[in-house]
């Protein structure tokens, strides 16, 4: 069976000829483009292997395509205000977006606005899922990296779930993070133009390494073995740092005259986006200068040079689905109407009849009970029942109580045989 083709998708701040463009990652042939609209840095994403979304730049809406019918832009999705970065759940039954200091949780499969998190104190820059879904990290203007577990935020009142960590070692505006394999153990990298790029674990909240910069940090990557993390800088060096050659030191700067064979260089201007190949072999990169680069990890030699008609702002290596290889497939389920208000709230959007909805707790702004108060009730029940039960069979409960003394007697007649019978052996070798 043939190994799955990988796809680069790039897209620009012109748009002149297109919004987004994927070619082949080997041999450089054009596959497809989508025309639109400007797509926004850290604003593509690829939603359940269908639809292809983008953030448009400076606007308050989201262009959503079908994979295939790629000259055909299939909806706008509104939003309060300009989307300042935009991920997908690897599940697909979320789109999470950041609008100004807040962030944005839809739910796919109904179009209902679930959450509004309102943690952050400026712009939110960049976000990114976990592997399994299980959890999301945000990072923004105010220096604040934010991990958040998706669980808890959907289960408990927004305006008062607090994240799972709060990250404030950056000094100055992140810019952008990459999260590992792992899940709730997974790694998470983060960038700032601190000049610092940071490496935290989820379980524990821990900071495991901080890596010191002669320039700003604008994009970082890893491999999927996490041996090496890549660093994109301000002036178009990318720096690759060796995770598996610095025992026990937290804090290292790293100098490049004496990393020899570790810097990219090639780049004109500030690069604003890294992806490394499935294998490890290849790196991605963009930059301000106009130019997607693709690397030799190895040799750190440049194997192809594509140019665009505007700074870059999204590229990203990925291993392309059936949908987009496929001219005659068609995606399960149509991409519904995506609401601007939570459900519920007042002057909000009107209701979609003929649907089915699933209520998941105070988030909705119902009047139902959450999870956890619905846990506590049930508990309630629970004991109540025991008691009862206890209560009307105790000659039940005194022969059972008396089967479990004797049996007690037993074990411990056995415990004190063998204990002696143990001692014998020991005192009294066989000769």
């Amino acid at each position: 069976m043939a190994a799955p083709m990988e796809v680069a998708v790039c897209t620009d701040s012109a748009a002149q000829l297109w919004s987004c463009v994927v070619w082949e990652l080997h041999s450089g042939a054009n596959l497809l483009t989508y025309r639109g609209g400007q797509a926004g840095p850290r604003g593509l994403a690829l939603l359940n292997g269908e639809y292809l979304l983008a953030a448009q730049l400076g606007k308050n809406y989201i262009c959503a395509w079908e994979l295939q019918r790629k000259d055909q832009l299939q909806q706008k999705i509104m939003c309060p205000g300009p989307v300042t970065c935009l991920t997908t759940s690897p599940n697909g039954l979320y789109v999470l977006a950041g609008i100004s200091e807040n962030i944005y949780l839809w739910e796919v499969s109904t179009g209902n606005l679930l959450v509004i998190l309102s943690r952050h104190y400026q712009d939110v820059s960049c976000l990114q899922f976990t592997g399994d879904s299980s959890h999301f990290i945000s990072g923004g203007k105010d220096c604040l990296v934010l991990a958040w577990s998706l669980c808890s935020v959907l289960q408990a009142d927004p305006s008062r779930t607090p994240p799972r960590h709060v990250w404030s070692r950056h000094t100055l505006p992140i810019t952008d993070l990459h999260c590992g394999f792992g899940g709730p153990l997974a790694r998470v990298a983060t960038a700032s133009l601190d000049q610092t790029v940071k490496l935290w674990e989820v379980s524990s909240g821990e900071l495991l390494l901080s890596v010191l910069f002669d320039v700003g940090i604008l994009a970082v990557t890893m491999d999927l073995a996490e041996h090496y993390m890549f660093c994109g800088g301000s002036d178009g060096s990318i720096f690759q740092v060796d995770l598996c050659t610095w025992p026990g030191q937290r804090e290292k700067s790293f100098q490049p005259e004496q990393e020899h064979g570790k810097v990219f260089r090639g780049h004109r201007n500030q690069v604003t986006c890294l992806s490394v190949s499935t294998d490890g072999s290849v790196l991605l990169s963009g930059s301000h200068d106009e130019t997607v680069r693709l690397w030799d990890v190895q040799s750190q030699q440049c194997l192809r040079t594509v140019t665009l008609k505007g700074p870059v702002t999204n590229a990203c290596i990925m291993l392309a689905p059936v949908s987009m290889l496929s001219s005659d497939f068609r995606p399960g389920l149509p991409l519904p109407h995506f609401n601007k208000h939570l459900l519920g709230a007042e002057h909000g959007d009107e209701p979609h009849r003929g649907g089915l909805m699933l209520r998941l707790g105070l988030h909705q702004q119902g009047s139902e009970p959450s999870y956890l108060e619905r846990v506590e009730q049930l508990q309630a029940v629970m004991s109540s029942t025991l008691e009862k039960n206890v209560l009307g069979g105790q000659d039940q409960l005194r022969i059972r109580v008396t089967e479990l003394e004797d049996e007690v007697r037993n074990l411990r007649k056995i415990n004190r045989d063998l204990f002696d019978f143990s001692t014998r052996i020991i005192t009294h070798p066989t000769k």
